[in-house]
């Protein structure tokens, strides 16, 4: 397993609802919708950007949560999603 974020995942990206403003997006984002600043790599195009919203930031990677694969990581925060 790995024990870094998997480039290209974006599943906490689209699995999540975000509450806070993101550009492009200010009333934040549905659970299960994808993230405005996702790009078509599913990078995040505010990384590293004071913009980026500050549950992004303070989101990590965490392999319990995440899985081993991507489609592991969306299942898993949206039961996550579901249960809060």
């Amino acid at each position: 397993m790995t024990d870094a974020c998997r480039p290209g995942c974006g599943a906490c990206c689209i699995a999540p609802s975000i509450s806070s403003p993101i550009p492009g997006m200010p009333d934040g984002k549905p659970a299960g919708m994808r993230c405005i600043q996702l790009d078509d790599a599913n990078l995040c195009r505010l990384f590293g950007d004071p913009r980026r919203p500050g549950v992004c930031t303070r989101f990590d990677y965490d392999p319990e949560l995440c899985g081993e694969r991507r489609e592991e990581a969306l299942r898993r925060i949206e039961a996550l999603e579901l249960a809060t």
